[in-house]
């Protein structure tokens, strides 16, 4: 059966999952992009019901699930993308993980977003965390949640690994230091080039928000503030997902040529 109206008690739905405060409710969130998809499946989510629209693209290949047609109109008022993929799943969401969580496993490389609140930035420094093998992503005094549709898209899918965690900056002082993690602050006037750190064993990589930066008591509390080397003769600072980027994969180096040959 063909959806076509959008007072469709499904279509209702799929708009209330676009607030934060609709996906917390109903207890479930939108993807409209098969690989975004198939990655949520892969990391044990499951789907509700699926909307497809067979005039944009075939519907994906996927066993017992529920499926509705909307028409191409409806399609592209209900999905986030501007050119839509012709699917707009509606799935079951997971519960937050903090404290309880985290301080069940054993973690060595951790990166910690301190009240970042542009979900693009979030998305993209989860991407970047799970390309460069870091255990563990803390998410500090955030708003966002993780499935905000920014961070979907932006993270390809590494939001939905079970590796990421929503902490106070008080819980995760207190974690970080009772498990023996070396903090390490990003910041722009760092006393030492984040090239001339040892990052290897234990390490916490801190960022803050591109305009307030890291909070007084982050700083206070690292062990080493580093920043990144500016060559130019105007910039004198990264997009926080760039820096990000550059320390996590300086980390990921050091820990991977301190291997012998045969680790690797």
């Amino acid at each position: 059966m063909q959806i076509t109206s959008e007072q469709n008690s499904k279509i209702k739905l799929v708009k209330r999952l676009r607030s934060k405060r609709g996906r917390a409710q109903a207890r479930r969130f939108l993807i409209d992009y098969e690989r975004d998809l198939r990655r949520a499946l892969r990391c044990g989510y499951s789907i509700d019901f699926l909307l497809h629209c067979p005039e944009i693209a075939a519907a994906p290949a996927l066993r017992d699930i529920e499926i509705h047609q909307v028409t191409p109109q409806l399609m592209q008022r209900i999905s986030y993308r501007e050119n839509p993929a012709g699917m707009v799943a509606i799935m079951h969401s997971q519960p937050a993980k903090g404290l309880a969580e985290i301080g069940r496993l054993a973690r060595n490389q951790v990166a910690v977003l301190v009240g970042l609140g542009v979900p693009g930035n979030v998305g993209a420094l989860l991407r970047t965390a799970d390309a460069a093998a870091t255990d563990a992503v803390i998410l500090v005094d955030s708003a966002l949640d993780l499935y905000n549709p920014n961070v979907i898209r932006s993270s390809t899918g590494a939001c939905f690994r079970d590796n990421v965690y929503n902490l106070s900056s008080e819980e995760a002082l207190a974690y970080l230091r009772q498990t023996g993690f070396r903090i390490i602050a990003a910041a722009v006037a760092g006393g030492a080039s984040l090239f001339e750190l040892d990052l290897r064993g234990k390490t916490a990589i801190v960022l803050g928000s591109e305009d307030r930066g890291l909070p007084d008591a982050w700083l206070a509390q690292a062990d080493q503030i580093a920043r990144i080397p500016m060559a130019g003769g105007l910039s004198d600072s990264l997009n926080v997902s760039v820096s990000g980027a550059i320390f996590m994969y300086e980390r990921f180096r050091q820990q991977n040529a301190a291997r012998p040959n045969s680790e690797r």
